[in-house]
């Protein structure tokens, strides 16, 4: 659960930071509205998720490490439970 956890926090953040700093640039060129507004989260959620894929690589190991092990420890859980019926 920490693994999901730390990840899902890091994305939050890397889009935060990434929005922050297309605001700043963006301010001095563009008149804010609600479709600039709106263009510049979408803008900042692409940015956001390619940078994800090379910046958060390490976070998303551990977190599919963590879906794996539990996954396993699951399947062993009903294998048992089945030899336990079958007996």
């Amino acid at each position: 659960m920490r693994a999901l956890i730390m990840y899902t926090v890091a994305r939050v953040w890397l889009f935060l930071i990434t929005f922050g700093l297309l605001w700043v640039v963006g301010s001095r060129w563009l008149t804010w509205n609600e479709q600039t507004v709106l263009a510049l989260a979408v803008a900042a959620l692409v940015v956001s998720a390619v940078a994800s894929l090379w910046l958060l690589r390490g976070l998303r190991a551990d977190l599919s490490a963590h879906v794996d092990a539990r996954a396993r420890r699951v399947s062993q859980t009903l294998d048992n439970a089945r030899r336990a019926e079958d007996d």
